[in-house]
């Protein structure tokens, strides 16, 4: 008896941390009521039938999400919440009904899904089928990961020809401006990158367009513009028809070097410094990583 008494306790101790850990790793997911209106204009008052299998539905879709361990429901954002569900459903005539889902993420202030789906019939069963199809797709868009906050510093021009210009010139600033919308534009567009604005920082090696000589000072200004990567490239003009590329890609926290890139000497004018660019940081970034 003593025996299979310690046999337990050494189990709850065992058992119990895990648990523990598992509610405390559990992703937070806060989902309001979703609002129904009823535009059909029938004659019968189903109000309190529509009511009744709205309340279902929502508690329905509630059991689904809080029985998969990898979430957990919360009241609101301030509770822990990551993600928000919000939705509405509106019966348009007798037999179709338009359900409207977005989920949110929250620390992200990103739509991770916004759909608008159609389903016919307004009984129980019917609802019913609604709910399930309407939960798959939304434990779908909870397990999507949340893009990599990326801080995308302007190109930078390494000229070594034999007599570069004091300064730098309005066709390369322009050439560089193009270099640089170009790459973020592919790497918005990814979705594996949310881009973070870095307009708002004065730092000097920032507005000198020097963060290629700060010794990965740009991490520190990345994290604190807010993002998780800071990612900083270099045009190095050999001639006037000669240049290499090149990228870098650092953790905002601890700076380590996460990703980088050289395209070796490439031939071309300036304006075929984008089209390079691009495709050197697409390669490497977007392309060759793998799915998450």
């Amino acid at each position: 008896m003593h025996l299979r008494r310690l046999i337990l306790s050494v189990c709850l101790l065992v058992v119990l941390p895990a648990s523990y850990a598992l509610a405390e790793t559990a992703i937070g997911v806060a989902m309001d009521d979703f609002s129904y209106t009823d535009t059909s204009a029938e004659p019968a008052n189903q109000t309190a039938a529509h009511e009744r299998r709205l309340a279902a539905f929502m508690a329905a879709l509630r059991q689904d999400i809080g029985e998969d361990r990898r979430y957990r429901l919360v009241p609101s954002a301030q509770d822990g919440a990551a993600f928000k569900v919000i939705g509405g459903i509106q019966k348009t005539s007798t037999l179709v009904q338009w359900a409207k889902v977005a989920v949110i993420d929250v620390g992200a202030k990103k739509v991770v899904m916004d759909k608008l789906y159609t389903f016919r019939g307004d009984n129980d069963e019917s609802w019913q089928r609604a709910e399930i199809f309407v939960s798959r797709e939304i434990m779908a868009a909870l397990g999507t990961p949340a893009p990599i906050a990326l801080a995308v510093f302007e190109f930078e021009l390494d000229d070594n020809t034999a007599a570069p210009a004091a300064g730098l010139a309005a066709a390369d600033a322009s050439y560089l401006a193009e270099v640089t919308g170009s790459v973020r534009d592919a790497l918005g567009r990814s979705g594996r990158y949310r881009l973070v604005d870095v307009g708002s920082t004065n730092e000097k090696a920032v507005k000198a367009r020097a963060l290629r000589d700060c010794g990965g000072c740009e991490a520190a200004i990345a994290q604190g513009l807010g993002a998780d990567q800071s990612l900083i490239g270099v045009v190095r003009r050999v001639s006037r028809t000669e240049y290499t590329l090149g990228f870098q890609v650092r953790d905002a926290r601890t700076g380590a070097v996460l990703a980088r890139g050289d395209s070796g000497l490439r031939l071309g004018a300036d304006y075929s410094w984008k089209r390079g660019a691009v495709r050197l940081v697409s390669d490497r970034m977007i392309e060759n990583q793998p799915q998450q």
